[in-house]
């Protein structure tokens, strides 16, 4: 025990920091804060240089505009994203934006843009609508889309029928190559939801879950030279697809090689399917 106590007498004794050395520290400390704060306001790194991108179009003009002029107020040192956000928030074709800076003067902005999916008609006119329910108000909607029916006239910014909300869902799911081939879009109580197709069979999804593996069902149906002329195709639930209105024979059914997704899977880009076939088949509304 003597030991040890011999050991720590010998120990140098801590010394606390002087005053004068405390103060130093601080002031410096302050000084480094405050040249921090001026630096990163200066002109040193004011933004010059504005590259915006993903906004084709007659919107896209004006949207950039407006990023460029809020950008050019900030800093590649303080970006404010609030600010930019707001400069955009009038146009409902953007969904959201990605920022990055390249020092000293550089501010890159791309903007995602929303895509619209299907239109709803409103006040006499067409409105274009995308997976998510937003109403793109203020955007020309592209010819071609299928009509979403509504119960009501939508107001506000958002679709909230729910059989409309349900369509435009199902609608978004859809492998790119299968929903330039949508007709129209609705719900029946005896079918539940439905998909007709240009010139092509009636898709019959009943319920609005399991979207993606109901899409990979029907395009492996269509992909099948064997269901060529067919009415309707039932996926109700997407591995046992049954497929009617054969020409010249009684419905019929088969298992799928499509692989069972999880429950409440979306997206095209979930599960692999074929491109769309040359449908030839009568079109049947059912």
């Amino acid at each position: 025990m003597s030991a040890i106590r011999a050991h720590l007498h010998s120990l140098p004794a801590f010394r606390r920091p002087r005053p004068r050395t405390l103060l130093a520290a601080a002031a410096a400390l302050v000084l480094l804060i405050a040249g921090w704060f001026w630096l990163r306001d200066s002109s040193l790194v004011a933004v010059r240089t504005v590259e915006v991108t993903g906004v084709p179009g007659p919107q896209g003009a004006r949207i950039r505009e407006a990023l460029v002029q809020t950008a050019r107020s900030m800093t590649t040192l303080h970006v404010s994203d609030d600010a930019l956000d707001t400069a955009v928030a009038p146009f409902s074709l953007v969904k959201r934006i990605e920022v990055s800076t390249s020092f000293p003067h550089t501010l890159r902005i791309h903007v995602v843009t929303n895509v619209a999916v299907g239109v709803v008609v409103a006040g006499g006119r067409q409105i274009a609508v995308t997976s998510d329910g937003t109403l793109l108000r203020d955007v020309s909607a592209p010819a071609g889309l299928p009509q979403i029916p509504t119960s009501a006239t939508p107001g506000g910014t958002r679709l909230t029928d729910p059989n409309a909300v349900a369509a435009v869902e199902a609608l978004g799911a859809a492998p790119a190559a299968l929903r330039g081939h949508v007709q129209g879009v609705q719900t029946t109580p005896d079918r539940g939801l439905t998909i007709q197709l240009s010139n092509g069979p009636l898709l019959i999804f009943g319920s609005s879950d399991r979207l993606a593996a109901k899409w990979a069902a029907a395009a492996a149906v269509l992909a099948d030279s064997q269901a060529a002329g067919a009415s309707s195709i039932d996926v109700t639930a997407p591995e046992r697809p049954a497929v009617a209105g054969l020409p010249g024979g009684a419905p019929a059914t088969g298992e799928s090689d499509v692989p069972t997704l999880p429950a409440g899977t979306t997206g095209s880009g979930t599960a692999t399917t074929p491109a769309a076939p040359a449908v030839t088949a009568t079109t049947t509304t059912g």
